[in-house]
């Protein structure tokens, strides 16, 4: 009976070998070829399973399908901890980008607090409408004049856009149903008084008051506009 060296274990036609005292493999189909040169060495090292007692045999097989089992445990128990890394690591690039958003989301915020309360600052810094010459009397475009230096630029369209629609530049007029009085119809009127004495006949103390209540109430003028067109009062 021909022996075949396969890597260290040797084979006779399709008979599984072992080394002495220990389990080597079971042959499984075709054999690789092998070097003549080492054929006899690893041979004379090898013994057939046939060679074993029969009484052996069975206890030879169970010690090599202890090590087939074993080395497959060992081969599974090291792909679930690559599992497990690969899992902990996408983990951990998703905990990354979460925070990474909420910064940035954060920070976004933090820049926008700061805009909207360096836009509060500077409507606030309007003139003061004892600045401006007290007349008996005043025109529309002398009012909107007025207006065009107490309101920021940016928000004047909707304050005049307010303005036209409550009172059409008409600083005396009044609502006697409501009580609502001046450009920006306050009602009551008296609250202008919060802006100036002399609220019924200066346009200035008038516009001062109607553009801290748009900023108080809705933001800026535009806010306040926005409100208006779609109630059609603000």
């Amino acid at each position: 009976m021909s022996r075949i060296s396969v890597r260290g274990f040797a084979v006779a036609s399709a008979t599984a070998v072992t080394t002495v005292g220990a389990v080597v493999g079971v042959a499984s189909g075709s054999t690789p070829a092998v070097d003549d040169n080492n054929f006899e060495a690893t041979a004379a090292d090898t013994t057939l399973l046939a060679d074993i007692p029969a009484g052996q045999q069975a206890q030879v097989q169970t010690a090599s399908l202890t090590q087939q089992a074993d080395a497959q445990a060992s081969a599974a128990d090291a792909a679930a901890k690559r599992s497990v890394e690969e899992a902990a690591r996408i983990q951990a690039a998703k905990d990354a980008k979460s925070k990474k958003q909420a910064a940035e989301a954060k920070l976004e915020k933090e820049r926008q607090d700061k805009k909207d309360a360096a836009e509060r600052a500077s409507r606030s810094q309007v003139r003061s409408a004892s600045t401006f010459a007290q007349q008996s009397s005043y025109t529309v475009a002398e009012v909107q004049a007025m207006a065009r230096q107490i309101v920021p630029a940016d928000q004047f369209q909707c304050f005049s856009n307010i303005v036209n629609h409550e009172s059409t530049w008409n600083y005396r007029a009044s609502n006697p149903s409501s009580g609502a009085y001046g450009l920006v119809q306050a009602l009551p009127g008296s609250k202008m008084a919060s802006a100036g004495a002399d609220w019924q006949t200066n346009p200035a103390t008038q516009i001062k008051w109607g553009l801290s209540y748009m900023d108080g109430r809705y933001k800026s003028p535009c806010g306040a506009w926005s409100f208006w067109q779609a109630n059609h009062w603000y």
